[in-house]
């Protein structure tokens, strides 16, 4: 048997078990939380995101800039006279409302951030699960090449040894 068939030989003769990697998939578990919104947490998630806009701000500056001169100027009937107490209202109630439907959707966002955080931890315990069985595999076969290596210095001696017999000295 040479060399290279007494390796393979060791080599195969003790199999490290193969790293396992029993774990479910990861989920997006913000897709799964969207997927269950009812209609008005979708509402409120739209108005929030509509009303916390640039656009919105500037719709609303030119619809009450519009209602002002037209109550201010007397061009045609004047449904709201100065000091504007009809917009008032209408702004009061609009406040009202928004600030309900925004808190509505800012605890919507803290619990998606809340399930994030926890699907973040499920994914970092899980690398670290995949790291440790990756660093047990390497040690494994740090071993194994370690006592291929020491036998492979003892078949080397011992083929030196075998190999030395008595030789000739050169004069």
């Amino acid at each position: 048997m040479n060399l290279g068939h007494l390796i393979l030989a060791m080599i195969f003769s003790n199999p490290h078990p193969r790293p396992k990697h029993e774990h479910p998939p990861v989920c997006d578990a913000i897709e799964l939380f969207e997927e269950q919104l009812t209609f008005s947490q979708k509402a409120a998630d739209w108005v929030a995101e509509t009303v916390g806009s640039w656009k919105f701000i500037f719709l609303q500056t030119v619809i009450f800039g519009f209602w002002i001169l037209m109550n201010a100027t007397g061009w045609r009937y004047h449904w709201d006279p100065y000091p504007f107490i009809l917009m008032n209202l209408v702004l009061s109630l609009l406040a009202s409302y928004a600030a309900s439907i925004i808190l509505i959707s800012q605890n919507l966002q803290e619990r998606r951030d809340r399930i994030e955080s926890r699907q973040h931890c499920l994914i970092n315990e899980k690398a670290e699960e995949e790291a440790r069985v990756i660093l047990d595999h390497l040690t494994a076969q740090n071993r194994a090449l370690a006592a291929i290596y020491e036998t492979l210095q003892e078949l080397q001696i011992n083929a030196d040894k075998a190999n030395v017999g008595p030789q000739l000295k050169p004069s």
